[in-house]
Protein backbone atom coordinates (compact mmCIF):
# COMPACT_ATOMS: atom_id res chain seq x y z
CA UNK A 1 0.00 0.00 0.00
CA UNK A 2 1.84 2.93 -0.04
CA UNK A 3 2.30 7.04 0.97
CA UNK A 4 5.15 10.87 1.87
CA UNK A 5 4.58 13.17 -0.99
CA UNK A 6 5.72 13.01 -4.68
CA UNK A 7 5.57 15.10 -6.90
CA UNK A 8 2.29 14.57 -9.23
CA UNK A 9 1.77 15.19 -12.94
CA UNK A 10 1.98 19.22 -13.38
CA UNK A 11 2.88 20.89 -16.39
CA UNK A 12 5.24 23.13 -14.58
CA UNK A 13 8.95 22.35 -14.48
CA UNK A 14 9.38 24.14 -11.72
CA UNK A 15 6.61 22.46 -9.19
CA UNK A 16 9.71 20.74 -7.78
CA UNK A 17 11.46 23.89 -6.47
CA UNK A 18 8.06 25.15 -5.08
CA UNK A 19 7.50 21.97 -3.19
CA UNK A 20 10.90 22.47 -1.47
CA UNK A 21 9.54 26.05 -0.31
CA UNK A 22 8.65 26.03 3.48
CA UNK A 23 4.83 26.51 3.80
CA UNK A 24 2.95 28.52 6.15
CA UNK A 25 -0.22 26.55 4.98
CA UNK A 26 -1.85 24.88 7.77
CA UNK A 27 -3.73 21.66 8.22
CA UNK A 28 -7.19 22.67 7.17
CA UNK A 29 -6.42 25.99 6.07
CA UNK A 30 -6.54 26.71 1.83
CA UNK A 31 -3.51 26.44 0.01
CA UNK A 32 -3.32 27.96 -3.49
CA UNK A 33 -2.41 25.41 -6.15
CA UNK A 34 0.09 25.72 -8.97
CA UNK A 35 -2.98 25.25 -11.18
CA UNK A 36 -4.71 28.26 -10.11
CA UNK A 37 -7.47 26.71 -7.97
CA UNK A 38 -7.54 26.43 -4.02
CA UNK A 39 -8.10 23.71 -1.61
CA UNK A 40 -7.95 22.51 1.86
CA UNK A 41 -4.63 21.33 2.96
CA UNK A 42 -5.41 17.66 4.37
CA UNK A 43 -8.78 17.50 3.46
CA UNK A 44 -10.39 18.27 6.23
CA UNK A 45 -11.20 21.86 7.48
CA UNK A 46 -9.58 23.23 10.47
CA UNK A 47 -12.57 23.07 13.47
CA UNK A 48 -11.81 26.66 14.40
CA UNK A 49 -12.11 28.15 17.97
CA UNK A 50 -12.95 24.26 18.91
CA UNK A 51 -10.36 21.78 20.20
CA UNK A 52 -10.08 18.87 18.81
CA UNK A 53 -8.96 16.06 21.13
CA UNK A 54 -4.85 15.79 20.50
CA UNK A 55 -4.00 12.39 18.47
CA UNK A 56 -4.33 9.23 20.12
CA UNK A 57 -0.53 7.41 21.75
CA UNK A 58 -0.08 4.24 19.61
CA UNK A 59 0.24 0.62 21.39
CA UNK A 60 3.57 -0.47 20.38
CA UNK A 61 2.67 -2.85 17.83
CA UNK A 62 2.42 -0.18 15.46
CA UNK A 63 5.95 0.79 14.65
CA UNK A 64 7.27 2.76 11.57
CA UNK A 65 10.05 3.24 10.07
CA UNK A 66 11.71 6.50 8.82
CA UNK A 67 11.75 5.49 4.83
CA UNK A 68 15.43 5.22 3.59
CA UNK A 69 17.26 3.03 1.28
CA UNK A 70 18.73 3.30 -2.28
CA UNK A 71 15.32 1.58 -4.04
CA UNK A 72 13.25 4.33 -1.71
CA UNK A 73 15.47 6.87 -3.40
CA UNK A 74 15.13 5.96 -6.82
CA UNK A 75 12.05 5.65 -6.73
CA UNK A 76 11.60 8.82 -5.08
CA UNK A 77 14.12 10.21 -8.19
CA UNK A 78 11.81 8.48 -10.69
CA UNK A 79 8.61 9.90 -9.55
CA UNK A 80 9.39 13.57 -8.85
CA UNK A 81 11.32 13.55 -12.56
CA UNK A 82 7.90 11.96 -14.40
CA UNK A 83 5.99 14.73 -11.89
CA UNK A 84 3.96 12.15 -10.55
CA UNK A 85 2.05 11.78 -7.39
CA UNK A 86 1.67 9.02 -4.99
CA UNK A 87 -1.11 7.92 -3.06
CA UNK A 88 1.70 6.76 -0.38
CA UNK A 89 2.67 10.38 0.07
CA UNK A 90 -0.25 11.88 -0.56
CA UNK A 91 -2.29 9.67 2.69
CA UNK A 92 0.95 9.48 4.66
CA UNK A 93 1.48 5.92 4.13
CA UNK A 94 3.31 4.09 6.87
CA UNK A 95 4.89 1.53 4.79
CA UNK A 96 6.14 3.82 1.78
CA UNK A 97 9.69 2.71 2.93
CA UNK A 98 9.17 -0.84 2.86
CA UNK A 99 7.21 -0.73 -0.60
CA UNK A 100 9.66 1.58 -2.10
CA UNK A 101 12.53 -0.15 -1.49
CA UNK A 102 10.57 -3.42 -2.99
CA UNK A 103 10.00 -1.54 -6.09
CA UNK A 104 6.58 -1.16 -5.43
CA UNK A 105 4.69 2.09 -5.81
CA UNK A 106 1.13 3.52 -5.99
CA UNK A 107 0.51 5.99 -8.17
CA UNK A 108 -1.79 8.85 -7.62
CA UNK A 109 -3.81 9.67 -10.93
CA UNK A 110 -5.16 13.24 -11.96
CA UNK A 111 -3.98 14.95 -9.36
CA UNK A 112 -3.35 15.63 -5.70
CA UNK A 113 -6.93 17.16 -4.76
CA UNK A 114 -10.15 15.39 -4.29
CA UNK A 115 -13.26 16.53 -5.06
CA UNK A 116 -14.44 14.59 -1.89
CA UNK A 117 -13.75 14.84 1.73
CA UNK A 118 -13.97 11.69 3.81
CA UNK A 119 -13.35 11.88 7.35
CA UNK A 120 -10.34 9.36 7.44
CA UNK A 121 -8.49 10.93 4.36
CA UNK A 122 -5.51 13.53 4.70
CA UNK A 123 -5.59 14.39 0.69
CA UNK A 124 -6.15 17.94 -0.23
CA UNK A 125 -9.98 18.80 -1.15
CA UNK A 126 -11.36 21.23 -3.71
CA UNK A 127 -12.49 21.84 -7.14
CA UNK A 128 -10.00 21.02 -9.74
CA UNK A 129 -12.19 22.66 -12.56
CA UNK A 130 -11.81 20.19 -15.17
CA UNK A 131 -8.01 20.32 -15.30
CA UNK A 132 -6.33 17.13 -16.24
CA UNK A 133 -2.41 16.49 -17.40
CA UNK A 134 -2.55 15.03 -20.84
CA UNK A 135 1.04 14.30 -20.56
CA UNK A 136 0.06 11.88 -17.39
CA UNK A 137 -0.72 8.37 -19.29
CA UNK A 138 2.88 9.09 -20.82
CA UNK A 139 4.58 10.30 -17.51
CA UNK A 140 3.30 7.13 -15.93
CA UNK A 141 4.46 4.80 -18.41
CA UNK A 142 7.82 6.03 -18.39
CA UNK A 143 8.23 6.17 -14.45
CA UNK A 144 7.06 2.14 -14.49
CA UNK A 145 9.48 1.51 -17.25
CA UNK A 146 12.60 3.55 -15.30
CA UNK A 147 11.67 1.69 -11.97
CA UNK A 148 11.37 -2.00 -13.92
CA UNK A 149 8.10 -3.12 -12.05
CA UNK A 150 6.55 -6.09 -12.70
CA UNK A 151 3.29 -4.56 -10.67
CA UNK A 152 2.27 -1.19 -9.96
CA UNK A 153 -1.10 -0.08 -8.84
CA UNK A 154 -2.79 2.98 -9.93
CA UNK A 155 -5.20 4.81 -7.61
CA UNK A 156 -6.77 8.21 -8.57
CA UNK A 157 -8.73 11.33 -6.16
CA UNK A 158 -12.23 11.46 -6.93
CA UNK A 159 -13.41 13.70 -10.13
CA UNK A 160 -16.72 14.39 -9.61
CA UNK A 161 -15.52 17.89 -11.16
CA UNK A 162 -15.77 15.82 -14.79
CA UNK A 163 -18.36 14.38 -16.86
CA UNK A 164 -16.98 10.49 -16.27
CA UNK A 165 -15.41 11.02 -13.43
CA UNK A 166 -12.16 10.59 -14.87
CA UNK A 167 -12.87 6.70 -16.30
CA UNK A 168 -11.45 7.96 -19.80
CA UNK A 169 -8.21 9.21 -18.40
CA UNK A 170 -8.09 6.39 -15.70
CA UNK A 171 -8.17 3.56 -19.15
CA UNK A 172 -5.78 5.99 -21.25
CA UNK A 173 -3.05 5.74 -18.51
CA UNK A 174 -3.58 2.06 -17.91
CA UNK A 175 -3.23 1.42 -21.44
CA UNK A 176 -0.41 3.61 -22.12
CA UNK A 177 1.45 1.49 -19.33
CA UNK A 178 0.90 -1.66 -20.90
CA UNK A 179 2.03 -0.47 -24.15
CA UNK A 180 5.29 0.42 -22.76
CA UNK A 181 5.42 -2.24 -20.03
CA UNK A 182 3.78 -5.49 -21.57
CA UNK A 183 4.74 -7.64 -18.51
CA UNK A 184 3.96 -5.85 -15.90
CA UNK A 185 0.54 -6.42 -14.04
CA UNK A 186 -1.40 -3.23 -13.81
CA UNK A 187 -4.16 -2.74 -10.45
CA UNK A 188 -6.38 0.10 -10.57
CA UNK A 189 -7.84 1.40 -7.36
CA UNK A 190 -10.50 3.51 -8.44
CA UNK A 191 -12.89 5.91 -7.29
CA UNK A 192 -16.82 4.88 -7.80
CA UNK A 193 -17.58 7.19 -10.67
CA UNK A 194 -21.29 7.37 -8.66
CA UNK A 195 -21.29 4.29 -9.55
CA UNK A 196 -21.87 5.24 -13.30
CA UNK A 197 -21.57 1.41 -14.51
CA UNK A 198 -20.35 2.45 -18.37
CA UNK A 199 -17.69 4.49 -16.48
CA UNK A 200 -16.61 1.07 -14.74
CA UNK A 201 -16.62 -1.05 -17.74
CA UNK A 202 -14.04 1.52 -19.17
CA UNK A 203 -11.83 0.94 -16.47
CA UNK A 204 -11.88 -2.37 -16.27
CA UNK A 205 -11.69 -3.01 -19.96
CA UNK A 206 -8.46 -1.32 -20.51
CA UNK A 207 -6.45 -4.13 -19.74
CA UNK A 208 -6.06 -5.03 -15.77
CA UNK A 209 -5.24 -7.29 -13.74
CA UNK A 210 -6.68 -6.51 -10.59
CA UNK A 211 -9.75 -3.89 -10.34
CA UNK A 212 -10.43 -2.26 -6.36
CA UNK A 213 -12.50 0.47 -4.97
CA UNK A 214 -12.56 0.43 -0.79
CA UNK A 215 -15.83 0.23 1.10
CA UNK A 216 -13.27 1.65 3.58
CA UNK A 217 -15.45 0.82 6.48
CA UNK A 218 -18.91 -1.42 7.70
CA UNK A 219 -22.50 -0.36 6.82
CA UNK A 220 -23.35 1.47 10.01
CA UNK A 221 -20.11 3.99 9.97
CA UNK A 222 -20.22 4.68 5.89
CA UNK A 223 -21.90 8.24 7.12
CA UNK A 224 -19.64 10.35 8.61
CA UNK A 225 -16.65 8.03 7.64
CA UNK A 226 -16.95 8.88 4.09
CA UNK A 227 -18.37 11.74 1.62
CA UNK A 228 -22.19 11.93 1.74
CA UNK A 229 -21.47 11.62 -2.35
CA UNK A 230 -20.06 7.77 -1.68
CA UNK A 231 -22.55 4.70 0.19
CA UNK A 232 -22.05 1.47 1.21
CA UNK A 233 -23.95 0.26 -1.60
CA UNK A 234 -22.86 1.94 -4.55
CA UNK A 235 -19.67 0.40 -3.55
CA UNK A 236 -20.88 -3.02 -3.66
CA UNK A 237 -22.75 -1.98 -6.87
CA UNK A 238 -19.29 -0.81 -8.53
CA UNK A 239 -17.84 -3.99 -7.30
CA UNK A 240 -20.01 -6.19 -8.37
CA UNK A 241 -20.54 -4.71 -11.86
CA UNK A 242 -17.20 -5.14 -12.06
CA UNK A 243 -16.67 -9.01 -11.66
CA UNK A 244 -20.18 -9.63 -13.49
CA UNK A 245 -18.35 -7.59 -16.73
CA UNK A 246 -14.90 -9.24 -16.54
CA UNK A 247 -15.01 -12.89 -14.42
CA UNK A 248 -11.05 -12.70 -15.66
CA UNK A 249 -10.60 -9.99 -13.37
CA UNK A 250 -9.98 -9.98 -10.02
CA UNK A 251 -11.91 -8.08 -7.73
CA UNK A 252 -10.31 -6.68 -4.61
CA UNK A 253 -11.97 -3.60 -1.71
CA UNK A 254 -10.43 -2.71 1.42
CA UNK A 255 -11.39 -2.01 5.13
CA UNK A 256 -9.63 0.21 7.78
CA UNK A 257 -10.57 -1.14 11.27
CA UNK A 258 -10.66 1.22 14.72
CA UNK A 259 -13.47 3.41 13.59
CA UNK A 260 -16.06 2.08 16.08
CA UNK A 261 -17.33 -0.89 14.19
CA UNK A 262 -17.97 -4.02 16.24
CA UNK A 263 -16.18 -7.35 15.20
CA UNK A 264 -19.93 -8.99 13.97
CA UNK A 265 -20.19 -6.04 11.72
CA UNK A 266 -16.62 -6.87 9.83
CA UNK A 267 -18.13 -10.11 9.52
CA UNK A 268 -21.31 -8.63 8.13
CA UNK A 269 -19.09 -6.58 5.39
CA UNK A 270 -16.81 -9.79 4.40
CA UNK A 271 -20.31 -11.66 3.93
CA UNK A 272 -21.85 -8.77 1.90
CA UNK A 273 -18.35 -8.98 -0.03
CA UNK A 274 -18.33 -12.62 -1.04
CA UNK A 275 -22.17 -12.79 -1.81
CA UNK A 276 -21.18 -10.40 -5.05
CA UNK A 277 -17.68 -12.46 -6.04
CA UNK A 278 -14.88 -10.04 -4.55
CA UNK A 279 -12.13 -12.05 -4.65
CA UNK A 280 -9.44 -10.16 -1.98
CA UNK A 281 -9.99 -8.02 0.93
CA UNK A 282 -7.64 -5.89 3.11
CA UNK A 283 -8.05 -4.76 6.88
CA UNK A 284 -5.55 -2.17 8.27
CA UNK A 285 -5.58 0.18 11.60
CA UNK A 286 -7.47 3.73 10.99
CA UNK A 287 -4.83 5.75 11.98
CA UNK A 288 -5.80 9.56 12.43
CA UNK A 289 -3.76 11.84 10.01
CA UNK A 290 -4.65 14.95 11.73
CA UNK A 291 -6.31 16.31 14.83
CA UNK A 292 -9.48 17.61 12.43
CA UNK A 293 -9.79 13.88 10.89
CA UNK A 294 -11.88 10.96 13.37
CA UNK A 295 -10.29 9.89 15.86
CA UNK A 296 -9.69 6.08 16.60
CA UNK A 297 -12.14 4.34 18.84
CA UNK A 298 -9.99 1.37 19.33
CA UNK A 299 -6.42 -0.09 18.49
CA UNK A 300 -7.09 -3.79 17.07
CA UNK A 301 -4.62 -6.35 18.14
CA UNK A 302 -2.54 -8.29 15.77
CA UNK A 303 -4.18 -11.06 17.19
CA UNK A 304 -7.62 -10.10 15.89
CA UNK A 305 -6.05 -9.01 12.76
CA UNK A 306 -5.10 -12.59 12.09
CA UNK A 307 -8.66 -13.66 13.10
CA UNK A 308 -10.09 -11.51 10.27
CA UNK A 309 -7.98 -13.01 8.09
CA UNK A 310 -8.73 -16.61 8.68
CA UNK A 311 -12.32 -16.14 9.16
CA UNK A 312 -11.85 -14.66 5.71
CA UNK A 313 -9.99 -17.01 3.83
CA UNK A 314 -12.51 -19.59 5.46
CA UNK A 315 -15.62 -17.82 4.13
CA UNK A 316 -13.97 -18.25 0.35
CA UNK A 317 -11.79 -15.00 -0.29
CA UNK A 318 -9.26 -15.63 -2.85
CA UNK A 319 -6.65 -13.75 -0.07
CA UNK A 320 -7.00 -11.77 2.95
CA UNK A 321 -4.22 -9.26 3.59
CA UNK A 322 -4.95 -8.38 7.43
CA UNK A 323 -2.94 -6.47 9.82
CA UNK A 324 -2.22 -3.13 11.57
CA UNK A 325 -0.13 -1.38 9.24
CA UNK A 326 -1.75 -2.74 6.18
CA UNK A 327 -3.17 -0.75 3.47
CA UNK A 328 -5.16 -1.23 0.54
CA UNK A 329 -2.25 -1.89 -1.68
CA UNK A 330 0.56 -3.14 0.64
CA UNK A 331 2.71 -5.42 -1.11
CA UNK A 332 0.10 -5.35 -3.59
CA UNK A 333 2.26 -7.76 -6.04
CA UNK A 334 2.87 -10.61 -3.43
CA UNK A 335 -1.15 -10.96 -2.93
CA UNK A 336 -1.45 -14.01 -4.51
CA UNK A 337 1.35 -15.86 -2.53
CA UNK A 338 -1.55 -16.73 -0.56
CA UNK A 339 0.83 -15.86 3.25
CA UNK A 340 -0.39 -12.96 4.72
CA UNK A 341 2.31 -10.58 2.44
CA UNK A 342 4.79 -12.06 4.69
CA UNK A 343 2.97 -10.28 7.96
CA UNK A 344 3.57 -11.80 10.94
Amino acid sequence: MFKPKLLYNLRMDNLSKLKSIPVTVKSGEKVQKPQGFTAIRDGIKSKGGDNPAPLERKPDWIRVRIPSGGKYAQVLSNVKANRLATVCEESKCPNIGECWNAGTATIMLMGDVCTRACRFCSVDTGNPRGWLDLEEPANAAESVRLMELNYIVLTSVDRDDLDDGGAAHYAACVRAIKEVNPQTAVEALTPDFQGRLECIETVVDSGLTVFAQNVETVRRLTHPVRDPRASYDQTLSVLAHAKKHRPDVLVKTSLMLGLGETDDEVRECMDDLRSINVDIVTFGQYLRPTANHLPVERYVTPEQFEVFRNEGLAKGFLEVVSGPLVRSSYRAERVLEKNNVGLK
